[in-house]
């Protein structure tokens, strides 16, 4: 057994490089687990400066100088920030409000709707629908619970949110200024060769690059195209269900099937079965569909060669494990694993030819 142990470690761990990588990566996911909490607003200033990065980068290849660009970008960041705070939080804060407020009439005419089934539709038994109303009011009842919780706990994240809209910010300023005196400071802890190191990297960079921007594209292409489309066929809660919209692209087939039912209950609630209903819902579809068959393929050109099982477990595992920002980065993070499997320095199998006496 032992032998076998030292085979394999000499096989893995021989070549310096990839000492360095484990180094790297055993002191990455340990800062990670330990102190994600504390350093939350660095960990969401790198990945803004990051998504700013490849705007002023686009910019750069137009001849604009960097500081130029580095200006114009970061101004449309704060704009846009100054915008989600002032006028969307607010809004849809309102609107799920608006919401809880109607829940309890909209649990009246769904019951009542579930009481007639027995007489439609005799395969369906009384027992059954009771079973199924008393469920619907157990889940109500906690979701008021969890509101009312998160309620009497809004003055910590009204804090939480002052400090990050001064912090990140100020600190993605400073990424997007000083990017190549924070690269030196940082090689400057490595060894002189690091090559492997750097190699991965600018795997890497392309790839997740391509693949987070074109999902924050995503998002906020979808979203919008979803609050005007709702906006104009008068559907309530419009703001609160295009974001929910927008956010659902984030984990691609499922989240679109967990937004529809809220969309298409909303409108049956608002209008019932009619042309209305059958407007937005197709609205809806066609937006879906548009989404994956059109934007999907025009942003991620450059698709992520991966198994979908190798998809599905990266996202329940560092969604397990950070949460929606480890949903969010399955993709990229399941890439850097196996681009890191791929590139790790490997010694040649030792093949010994035993002689029979």
């Amino acid at each position: 057994m032992i032998k076998v142990i030292n085979k394999w470690f000499h096989r893995y761990f021989s070549d310096p490089q990839a000492v360095l990588l484990a180094i790297l990566l055993v002191t990455s996911f340990t800062i990670l687990m330990t102190m994600n909490k504390i350093l939350a607003p660095l960990l969401v200033s790198v990945v803004i400066a990051y998504l700013l990065d490849g705007l002023i980068l686009g910019l750069q290849r137009w001849h604009i100088p960097r500081s130029l660009a580095v200006f114009v970008v970061y101004s449309t960041f704060v704009a846009l920030l100054m915008f989600i705070i002032i006028v969307l939080l607010p809004l849809i804060s309102f609107q799920l409000t608006q919401l809880v407020q109607q829940l309890p009439g909209m649990v009246v005419k769904g019951q009542k709707l579930l009481e007639d089934l027995p007489e439609k539709y005799p395969l369906i038994s009384a027992t059954q629908v009771e079973g199924i109303i008393a469920s619907i009011h157990s889940k109500v009842q906690d979701f008021g619970e969890n509101i009312l919780s998160y309620s009497l706990s809004s003055i910590a994240a009204v804090i939480t949110l002052l400090v990050y809209s001064i912090l990140v910010p100020l600190l993605v300023f400073f990424f997007l200024k000083d990017k190549g005196k924070i690269f030196k400071w940082f090689i400057g802890f490595l060894p002189n060769d690091h090559t492997v190191a750097k190699k991965i990297w600018l795997e890497m960079d392309s790839q997740m690059g391509n693949y987070v921007r074109g999902k924050v594209y995503e998002i906020f292409l979808v979203g919008t195209v979803a609050y005007f489309s709702f906006a104009y066929l008068n559907l309530n809660f419009a703001s609160l269900l295009a974001v929910a919209v927008g956010l659902s692209v984030i984990v691609p087939y499922v989240g679109a099937v967990v937004v529809t039912l809220p969309v298409v209950l909303v409108a049956y609630f608002q209008w019932g079965v009619g042309p209305d209903f059958f407007w937005v819902v197709g609205t809806y579809l066609f937006l879906q569909a548009l989404d994956g068959n059109v934007l999907v393929p025009l942003l991620f050109s450059e698709a992520v060669n991966l198994h979908p099982v190798a998809i599905i477990l990266a996202v329940l595992v560092f969604g397990g494990i950070w949460g929606i920002w480890g949903v969010f980065f399955a993709i990229p993070l399941a890439t850097l694993v196996k681009a890191l499997l791929s590139a790790w320095p490997k010694a040649p199998i030792e093949e010994h030819n035993e002689t029979s006496a």
